[in-house]
Order: C-alpha cells, then sequence, then structure tokens
C-alpha cells in the first residue's frame, strides 16, 4: 500500500484542502513523507453521517459475522506487517523488535475480541419471568442484554502507535460490540496510522459492510478531536 496522506472517509478519500503537516523521525528531526492533510469540517461531518448510516447494519450483524470483520482486519495487518514496522520504527524511534512485539498484541488483540464477539456471552442476556399469580402485584416479564451505543470515536495514543490506535484495542473492542469507528490519528505517527487504517477499509470491503463502519481523521492538532467529541451523534 502506498501513503496519500489523507483521512480516510469510507471507501473515499479526504482533499489536500486542509493545514498541511508531516510526521518526523525523532531520531534525525527530518520531515517524513507525505504531506498529511488535517480533515476538514465537510470531512468530520461525512464521516459521523456515513458511520450513522452504518449502525443498522452492523449492529444486526450475529457474533461470528462481526468475528469474520475481526480477523479479516488481522490478516489484513498481517499482510502488511513489515511495511507497519517500519514506517512506526521511523516516526516513533521505538526500536523494531519493540515495534514488532506491539504489532504481534494488536494481531492477538483483534483476534481475542474476534473469539469473544463469536462466544456471545458478553451481551449479559438475561430473562426474569413474569409471575400473574404474584401477590400483591403480578410480576412483570424483565428482559435485557447490553447493545450498541451507536458510532464510537477513538484517539490514537502517542505511545502505543499500534496496540492502541488505529487498529488497537479501543477500536476491535467497539467493532466486535457493533459500533462503527471513528479514530483521530495522532499526529506523531500519521503514516503507521494511514497503513493501519487501509488495512481496516479493505476488511470492512471484502466482508461486504457499509464504507461507514470505519473511517481515520488526520489533524496536527486538538481541534478535530474537540469536533468529535461534541458531535450530537457520536
Amino acid at each position: 500500500m502506498d501513503l496519500a496522506g489523507l483521512s480516510l472517509i469510507g471507501d473515499q478519500q479526504g482533499s489536500p484542502a486542509g493545514q498541511p503537516f508531516h510526521g518526523q523521525n525523532p531520531a534525525t528531526g527530518e520531515n517524513l513523507e507525505p504531506t498529511f492533510h488535517t480533515a476538514t469540517t465537510n470531512e468530520i461531518n461525512k464521516a459521523v453521517e456515513a458511520a450513522e448510516a452504518a449502525v443498522p447494519i452492523l449492529a444486526a450483524l450475529d457474533g461470528k459475522s462481526r468475528a469474520a470483520l475481526l480477523r479479516a482486519i488481522a490478516d489484513a495487518l498481517t499482510a502488511e506487517g513489515t511495511a507497519v514496522t517500519e514506517r512506526a520504527h521511523l516516526e516513533t524511534g521505538l526500536p523494531k523488535a519493540r515495534l514488532q512485539g506491539e504489532t504481534a498484541r494488536t494481531y492477538g488483540q483483534l483476534r481475542f475480541f474476534a473469539d469473544v464477539a463469536e462466544e456471545g456471552s458478553w451481551v449479559g442476556a438475561r430473562i426474569d419471568r413474569g409471575d400473574a399469580e404474584r401477590k400483591p402485584l403480578p410480576k412483570p416479564d424483565t428482559r435485557s442484554l447490553l447493545r450498541p451505543l451507536g458510532p464510537v470515536a477513538v484517539f490514537g495514543a502517542s505511545n502505543f502507535p499500534l496496540a492502541f490506535s488505529v487498529a488497537g484495542g479501543d477500536t476491535a473492542s467497539a467493532l466486535a460490540a457493533g459500533n462503527p469507528v471513528i479514530v483521530k490519528a495522532h499526529p506523531a505517527h500519521p503514516g503507521t496510522s494511514e497503513f493501519a487504517g487501509q488495512a481496516i477499509r479493505s476488511a470492512v470491503r471484502e466482508s461486504g459492510l457499509p464504507e461507514g463502519v470505519f473511517c481515520l481523521l488526520f489533524d496536527s492538532g486538538i481541534n478535530i478531536g474537540n469536533a468529535l467529541v461534541t458531535h450530537p451523534l457520536l
């Protein structure tokens, strides 16, 4: 995969209209190509609206189907493992051995949550049957289970460019529970984030799911984060 430096709005790419910035090699101070561009307000809204449109379809999937998506993401990341590790090393200065371990952890998290989604007991389903003969008042029939909340915003961590970033545990758990995800990439490792985002987008597409299941937004500061946490659909 090649890096474009543009946000991923489902199957679409963002525009180069936003503020430009670069990933930087902390060992040398040099800027790394390509130039990345901050998502525009219009792109934020498009991402959130696409995620909202995907809610009923993703929420209706059974655990086996959600598990298949998570395993497809893990497989897509595995295929790009060397490129992801190399880029993460350039952007963070972390040792390659450390990053290889974190990459393996990321795959493991995705597959772990796939197993949890497939097994299904996480929903905590409860049935408390009614009793019309109970005195002094009839007992109502009460049933409950955990359900998806809707679109979720995930923020990439500065110190874990893989395991707590675009394809990390927060994204994996949200998708396992049936929630579309919008990730705000950390500006310290945008290239690593785009590689992971492309892998997720590819898995979503190949799984036949709506493009709004996953979006990735870039920003060199905090404006995109502020817009996401205050958005009424998130």
